[in-house]
């Protein structure tokens, strides 16, 4: 029976948003922002040279189109992925009204986004009085730290100390609709931390903030301070069945790799996977070998975008892509006969472009296992369509398949 795998690279955008002209970085659009295109043409130049060297090489996802599709969608060339494909390939476009990781990753599953995500301000004074209050009463303090926009790095660095010394813990925002708790594991408890997000998150959905996400950290004043792999995400509930959803409903496995437990608060997920990017490849590799016939994986790859693209570090990644790209071409041969594996993103997040937020483009929709040739223009709605098609399930979304 065929098995599917759905592999998101974070970030990974090719470009050529129709409606980018809409979506802003401070004052800037996101018009002609090219995550992939930029990336390649910075390392042609010798401009991304820290840890690595040369063009950018990426024969593996070349092989399979990512070049071809840089250059349907956006009409750029991407210097270094000009190789010959042997697989299938195309780009997608979203239409969901936001760049942010659900939106994203809902609509590659089959469901774009029915409403306006709420996003706090990038003020010194970013949450409303009655969100600071329930904060405050919800983790038993007489306040909170914070209350702006910020890296969760840089916060950390700069009220760690005084979180530890008052106990109040750290709320921030970013670009994206999330509201963020920084607090020490062992000073204020990684238990009492999740407690904190579980109880402000009904609130904080009912305004349509996507994501209550505790980031806990260690450390001290002298040594500084690092934040921990126990993140946990409180996200809003699907208002609708998703892929797995529907994959599970016709009785078959579907293993969550990443952060897909996170976004889709577990619905139709039996096994989840997480880990660094590192980890979570050595989990997908086990799982080409050992997922039970009929099944889903679905596998989301976050340091692209949040070690890379939001910090702007051209070199980190190129260097993320050439070592995805060699771990990809190990995996390829494991593939079973009947299996399809679908690479694709679900925002761009070009590192050459002002500011740090994500950028409004297009994702490449590349596919192994299902003969070769173009694609062509799909919508993210169109990936989970054609998945449902491989694995024989019914698609309950407004998706066509592209199979």
């Amino acid at each position: 029976m065929a098995r599917a795998f759905l592999i998101v690279m974070d970030s990974v955008g090719i470009g050529g948003a129709p409606d980018a002209h809409q979506f802003f970085n401070g004052t800037i659009s996101d018009t002609g922002a090219n995550t992939l295109a930029h990336i390649a043409q910075a390392c042609a130049r010798g401009e991304a040279e820290d840890g690595r060297h040369g063009p950018l090489a990426l024969p593996t996802l070349a092989n399979l189109g990512l070049g071809e599709a840089v250059r349907f969608a956006s009409g750029e060339d991407a210097p270094g992925l000009g190789a010959a494909t042997s697989g299938r390939w195309g780009a997608a476009q979203e239409i969901s009204p936001g760049k942010d990781t659900p939106s994203g990753h809902w609509e590659l599953a089959g469901l774009p986004v029915p409403w306006e995500w709420h996003y706090f301000p990038d003020t010194q004074a970013s949450f409303p009085p009655e969100v600071l209050r329930a904060a405050a009463e919800a983790s038993g303090t007489d306040g909170v730290l914070g209350n702006c926009h910020a890296s969760g790095t840089a916060i950390i660095a700069e009220l760690g100390a005084q979180h530890t010394q008052t106990g109040w813990p750290i709320c921030y925002t970013s670009a994206d609709s999330v509201f963020q708790i920084a607090a020490h594991e062992e000073h204020f408890g990684l238990e009492r931390l999740y407690d904190l997000c579980r109880a402000l998150a009904p609130m904080l959905h009912d305004m349509r903030v996507g994501r209550v996400i505790a980031r806990p950290f260690v450390g001290s004043a002298e040594e500084g301070f690092t934040r921990t792999g126990n993140r946990k995400d409180f996200a809003i509930a699907l208002p609708e069945a998703v892929l797995t959803n529907w994959v599970q409903d016709a009785g078959r496995r579907v293993y969550g790799v990443g952060k897909i437990g996170d976004i889709f608060s577990m619905t139709g997920i039996d096994e989840l996977r997480k880990g660094d990017d590192e980890h979570l490849m050595g989990h997908l590799q086990d799982l080409v070998e050992t997922a039970v016939d009929g099944s889903l994986t679905f596998a989301n790859f976050v340091e692209f975008d949040s070690l890379y693209g939001h910090r702007r570090d051209i070199s980190g990644y190129a260097r993320a892509l050439e070592w995805f790209d060699a771990q990809i071409g190990r995996l390829l041969p494991k593939l079973k006969e009947g299996d399809m594996l679908v690479l694709t993103a679900d925002h761009g997040n070009d590192p050459s472009w002002p500011g740090t937020d994500h950028t409004r483009e297009q994702v490449p929709v590349l596919v192994a296992g299902t003969g070769m040739g173009k694609i062509g223009q799909v919508g993210f709605v169109d990936v989970a369509a054609s998945v449902a098609e491989h694995l024989g399930v019914p698609s309950q979304g407004p998706g066509r398949s592209f199979l």
